[in-house]
């Protein structure tokens, strides 16, 4: 997903989308142990994703602090 998609997002729906990331990061980890894994720069993908998202929903939860 590309940031500004996320940004779009509520933060409810960035959480969720967080949880299934990390739940196909920790497949993609697996299969690359195990050698099913044609593209290792799956991972890291995945993990770029994550981080992102945590970002922005960072980002979201101070801008709400901020209005408060």
């Amino acid at each position: 997903m590309k940031s500004h998609e996320i940004k779009q997002l509520t933060a409810e729906e960035i959480r969720k989308r967080i949880q299934e990331e990390e739940i196909n990061l920790s497949h993609l980890k697996f299969q690359l142990a195990t050698r099913q894994l044609s593209s290792p720069i799956q991972v890291r993908s995945a993990r770029r994703n994550i981080a992102r998202l945590k970002t922005i929903l960072l980002e979201k939860e101070n801008q709400e602090k901020a209005k408060q």
